[in-house]
Order: structure tokens, then sequence, then C-alpha cells
């Protein structure tokens, strides 16, 4: 255990746990790698740390706890041609459970770097999200307009699929490049010339998105998803405000092109979805999207599998900035696997399956980053990625557990602080990518050492500080049950041998609060009750308690919410 010193104002209770419904939040294991550190963290649903591992790199951006019990993480390569852009990664990384690196792949040169994403499929390869170099020459030749660049590139994005092959190396074992689907209206005499409406299958060069950029980064590819199933992949474009869908099951030479594979489209998109403005159709009543991220299929078994959900950022809505959950069905011929069309115009469904806003909408914002996914409780996981903000809602939209990521590029924070801004939209310097929840029963956490640490964020010196505490085998101190609590909560502690037992609660100050037992005690296991009040029967002010059980010279302790 570190050291834990506590003194804080109720009030300035600033990052860790906040909320924590232990009836209606699903208990599991939450995985996360805040934006401007190198570390990454697994928490418990009390905001205790689970396990920690150590990179070399800032994420790049996505991180992901394997079944195997390793961790997928991506990262940054500062000093490349690509490093400067938001989402900027360049190299994948697996590591052991104690952090030692078992593998990892480059993907950066002066002519590509991945970033954002990444996917283990079932088989152990890697997808990746890659941009590509363009010259300004080869894009015009390719029917870019001429007046469409605010640098003298182009980054259209592709897909590698790696294989990996020794500890610091990999195949590309598949591939799927934007530029081998393109349209353009602008010049007959240029490659890829077309009505743009007339193929919906193929992504306008000249379509000038979200932010209106002519930035080299013109498609700016966020997120990967992949359904075994289908054996497809779909991914989310930012710029577009588009979800796309394209086959996996084809071979290289069929991804570059417009026949074969098992549905006999090539690389051509199967699907698109969130802003039919993108292929030249639908109204403006058609746009949905706004500059999504983490477009993923739900998982099955889970409510609303096979259905597709992201997290829409909001950012431009007509109606005002705010951000939503949104999850929609998507209607395909189970045949022929062909996804259905409203008359031939924009792509099925016209209406969200599922949607989540906060109250009043304008309070939950994150303009970019972010994400969303399904819990195995029907409740929904969500980071607001650019203020750092984890919370669990239930299908009606109450939030169940909230977690503040505590954790900075200079490390964790103290209790207390405040959470610095970016300077840019009200970003914060405890920005986080996007999150990951674990079932105690998920494969990758099997025969590992699960045992709660003390939480991540660090309280400063006050009225007693404790030193690390000596763990003896048999002593043993439990997060107390429920939490938070309202009127009664049970505190469970475990001892080796008999001896001296000392069990007290205390305030965010220091201060003792309540004394539940002090004498001798058997060896075994006990169960103590506490009604929220203090040594004087008066109901203790609603805050963050901690507790402590002394024994035998050593000490443990954990802190708890009691709520009013």
């Amino acid at each position: 255990m570190a050291m834990m010193c506590l003194k804080a104002e109720a009030e300035d209770i600033t990052v860790g746990l906040i909320i924590n419904d232990t009836t209606n939040s699903f208990n599991g294991y939450t995985l996360f790698a805040p934006n401007f550190n190198n570390n990454s963290y697994l928490i418990d649903n009390n905001g205790n740390l689970i396990n920690s591992w150590a990179s070399s790199y800032l994420p790049g951006l996505s991180t992901y706890l394997l079944e195997n019990g390793k961790m997928l993480r991506a990262g940054k390569i500062v000093g490349n041609h690509f490093s400067n852009t938001g989402g900027a990664g360049g190299i994948v990384q697996i590591f052991d459970w104690d952090g030692t690196i078992n593998w990892e792949y480059k993907y950066a040169s002066p002519i590509h770097q991945s970033h954002h994403d990444i996917r283990m499929l079932p088989n152990g390869n890697v997808l990746m999200i890659a941009w590509e170099l363009k010259t300004r020459a080869e894009a015009i030749a390719a029917g870019r307009g001429s007046t469409l660049f605010s640098s003298n590139e182009l980054w259209p994005d592709h897909i590698i699929e790696v294989q990996p092959s020794g500890a610091d190396s990999g195949i590309i074992v598949w591939e799927w490049h934007v530029w081998d689907h393109l349209i353009q209206d602008i010049d007959s005499t240029k490659p890829n010339y077309g009505i743009v409406a007339d193929h919906p299958e193929l992504i306008n060069i000249n379509f000038i998105g979200l932010e209106s950029t002519t930035a080299a980064d013109w498609i700016h590819l966020n997120s990967i998803d992949y359904n075994q199933k289908l054996d497809q992949i779909v991914i989310s474009s930012r710029e577009f405000d588009e979800i796309w869908i394209i086959d996996h099951n084809t071979t290289i030479s069929e991804a570059a092109g417009h026949t074969g594979g098992l549905r006999g489209r090539g690389g051509d998109l199967l699907f698109r979805w969130g802003n039919p403005y993108a292929y030249n159709r639908g109204t403006e009543d058609n746009h949905v999207y706004f500059g999504q991220h983490n477009v993923n299929w739900i998982s099955d078994s889970l409510s609303g599998s096979a259905d597709i959900m992201v997290f829409n950022n909001g950012l431009g809505r007509n109606e005002g900035d705010y951000s939503s959950i949104d999850q929609i069905t998507p209607e395909f011929d189970t045949i022929s696997g062909v996804y259905q069309l409203h008359g031939d115009s924009t792509y099925k469904p016209s209406f969200l399956t599922w949607t989540y806003t906060s109250v009043p909408v304008d309070s939950f914002f994150s303009p970019y980053i972010s994400g969303a996914t399904r819990q195995p409780n029907g409740n929904t996981l969500i980071c607001s990625g650019w203020n750092g903000t984890f919370f669990e809602v239930t299908p009606a939209g109450e939030t169940v557990w909230k977690y503040i990521n505590p954790v900075i590029a200079s490390g964790p924070m103290t209790q207390g602080d405040t959470i610095l801004g970016i300077g840019f939209l009200d970003g914060k310097q405890n920005m986080v990518f996007r999150v990951y929840r674990y079932a105690p029963d998920y494969p990758g956490l099997a025969g590992q050492d699960l045992t709660p640490q003390d939480p991540i964020e660090i309280y400063p010196s006050g009225v007693f500080c404790e030193h690390p505490q000596l763990h003896l085998k048999g002593f043993t101190l439990y997060q107390n049950t429920p939490n938070p609590f309202k009127d009664v909560t049970r505190i469970k502690y475990q001892i080796p041998v008999g001896g001296q037992v000392r069990l007290k609660i205390y305030n965010l100050l220091g201060q003792e609060v309540r004394e539940l037992c002090n004498g001798y005690e058997n060896a075994g296991v006990y169960t103590v009750s506490w009604d929220g009040t203090d040594n004087n029967g008066k109901k203790v002010a609603n805050n963050i308690i901690f507790y402590r059980l002394e024994y035998d010279g050593k000490s443990q302790h954990r802190r708890m919410l009691l709520m009013k």
C-alpha cells in the first residue's frame, strides 16, 4: 500500500470515486489510459487501484485488456511526420500483467503512421487504423479540387491487419485503403469521375466535412470494431460524421477493388450512416452524427446485441452543442448480406433504437475523443473523455456510478485540487480517450492478483498519516457494503490469530468520527454495522469517510461514501 495521509474539505472532492450504487451498477474492473500520462490503470468499482502498467509512450490512443490477461495498448511516437496531429500513434504494444512488454510493432514512417484505435481479432492478429501520405499532385490527379488544400498533401486513411511475428515484428496479412474507393464529380478527365449520389459505396474525395477542414487529415477515422459473425469491420469518420462498414472477408486484391469477397462488393462500403450529405443524399433531418467516436457492435448476449452504438460528440448540432449516446439497428438481408436503403436513397434505419442525453442536455458535452459500451446488466458505461469523467447509466438514464480520472501529466492529483484546463474548448488535463469495464469472471482476470490497493489520487498531510501498510497473511479489511450507503453499511474484516483489534471511522479532516470496536478478539471473520452516526449519536455529514482497522501493530484502511 502507498502512504495514505488525510486532509481535505468535503466540498473539495474533485477526483476519484463520486458515485457507486452497488445495487444498480455493474460490478467490474475499469481500464483507462490518461491521455497525458504514460501509465494505464485498472480500478474496481470503489475506485481502488487493482493494477497499473507503465509504458515509455503516451497513449496513441486505445487500450484493452485481453482474454489471455495481457494488455493491448497503442502508443504515440513523437518526431514523426504525422505526430502533431490529434490521435497520432505509431506503435502497438502488448504487456503482461506484471508490466513486461510481450510484443510491440511500430508503424510509423515519413509516409504512414497508425493512429487512434486498434482491435485484436480472434485469430490473434491486430487491426490498426493508419494514415498514408499523398502529395498534392497525387491528390489532384485522383480528382481532388486544387483549392481544397491547407497544406501540400492529403492523408487518406487505411487499415492494416498485422500478424505478430517475434517480439518486435509483425507481418501485414490484409489491408484496405480509402484511396482505392474514391469518387469525384468535378473533372471528367480525371480518374474516379461519376455522380456521387449514384455511388454511396464510394467516398467523395472532395467532401468537406464537420469542421469545414481542408487539412491533410481529411477523413479522420477514430475508431474501429470487428464483427466475427459477419466478418465485417466498422469504422468511424469524424470529419464525414459517418460510420462505414466494409467486408473483411476479402483478399488484399479484392479489398482494393469493387468485386469479390463474401458480399461480392470487394472493398467498397457495404453500409454508411450518420450523414447522407457525405454522398449527396438526404436532407438536414437525416444528419444525425456530429464528430462521433467509439463505434462498436453491441456483443451477443447483451441488451441490444448486434446493434451499433456510438458516442455522438455533438459538436456543431443545429440545436446546440451537446453529446449523446446513440444506438441504431442496421437493416440488412440475412441471406445476401445487403444493407437496406430507403427507396434507393439513404440507408436504413430512419430512427435511433436508444439514446442517452443528460438533463439539461448541454450539461453533458465532450467535443472530442470519448466512448460508450453496453454492460452485461443492460447499463451503459460512458467516458466523457474531454473532462476525464466516467459514468454508468441505466437504460432509463439514471447515473449509478461515476469516477473522475485523477491522473494528469505529472501523475496522480491530490484530492481537492482543481483539475486545470488545456485552454481549448474547456478540455481538462485529465482527459481520457476511452474506458472499458471487465466482469469479475472475464477470462483475462482469472488467476490475477485482484487485491484492492489505495485509490490512485493522493491525500495531503493532515491530522494523521499512516506509514506504508504492512500486510499480514490473513489480516484483511474488506470494502464496506453497500457503498455508497444512506442508512446502514457493513464492514467486514478478518484476523489470523487472536489479538487486540480497533476499528475506527474518520472524516476527511482525519478526525475520529466513531469507534466501532476496541478490544481483544479471537481469530476469525467479523462483520460490524455502522449507521452513519458519530460517537455522540449524531448523523455524520454527507461526504467521503475513511475507516481504519488496527491489529497487532499494523493497520489497513479503506474509504466509503455516505450519501444524504
